[in-house]
């Protein structure tokens, strides 16, 4: 059985950590395998979900021998392939979601963040344990302070604990948390509002989410305006243009 499983629902592929009798723990292996999913999807997807096979878990992150018996040299391999497979996920121009059962640890915690949305079950639990193997967080990590802030951040990281979902939701790191009968539902109902708009701008708009937490303001702001230029390149730019004034002129026709 197939460790990272992939199946196309209608325009969704949906990506799943399949190793549950080990918490859906990651290889380096599954790291190459996700990262070419996401990197090469099928024409007809607008959107990536990832989830976790089982009951008990999304991942438990990077399997705990995968760090065993490495050098500076291996350490700096493996840990590239971890920062390579999370880029792929955070680039993407098209909308992701973490579709989030149970534990959701290490560089799966990283691959949350690194994701568009957040929805998680209300017994779900996170954690960055990575100080309690004796390494440091690193790669996505970094996005942690801007969800949940520096101080927040720094009680996460630096004590390795884990975290209810509840916790995270209120220090605004997930979009919805529900019971687990409404885990997908919610999920796919969220990505639905956002896979309705052109893939033009949906793509333009992630380009500038990148931007923006990479650059200065006023450089953000310059980019922005040539963004803005560029999706009008695009034929679908004017239909939608199209589209949306004959519906605000049909509202106003409904409203009279």
């Amino acid at each position: 059985m197939a460790a990272v499983e992939a199946h196309a629902a209608n325009d969704v592929l949906y990506i799943t950590f399949n190793r549950p009798d080990k918490l859906n723990a990651l290889t380096v292996a599954d790291l190459g395998e996700v990262a070419a999913l996401v990197t090469h999807p099928a024409d007809h997807i607008k959107a990536l979900v990832f989830t976790g096979a089982g009951s008990r878990s999304f991942s438990a992150g990077m399997h705990v021998d995968t760090f065993a018996s490495l050098g500076p040299t291996d350490a700096r391999h493996v840990i590239g392939q971890v920062r390579d497979f999370l880029a792929a996920v955070r680039t993407t121009p098209l909308p992701t979601a973490a579709m989030i059962n149970g534990y959701c640890l290490g560089a799966a915690f990283e691959l949350a963040l690194a994701c568009d949305l957040r929805v998680a079950t209300d017994d779900a639990q996170f954690g960055l344990p990575e100080v309690k193997v004796g390494i440091p967080s690193v790669a996505d990590a970094a996005l942690l302070p801007a969800y949940v802030g520096l101080a927040r951040a720094k009680e996460i990281i630096l004590t390795g604990d884990l975290y209810p979902a509840a916790d995270l939701h209120r220090w605004g790191l997930l979009n919805r948390v529900v019971p687990r009968p409404r885990l997908q539902a919610e999920t796919l109902g969220l990505l639905s509002r956002i896979t309705r708009h052109t893939r033009t701008v949906l793509a333009s708009q992630k380009r500038l989410f990148e931007v923006w937490q990479n650059t200065s303001l006023s450089e953000g702001i310059d980019v922005s305006t040539e963004e803005f230029a560029g999706v009008f390149e695009a034929a679908e730019t004017l239909q939608q243009v199209q589209r949306y004034r004959s519906s605000m002129r049909d509202s106003r026709g409904s409203a009279g």
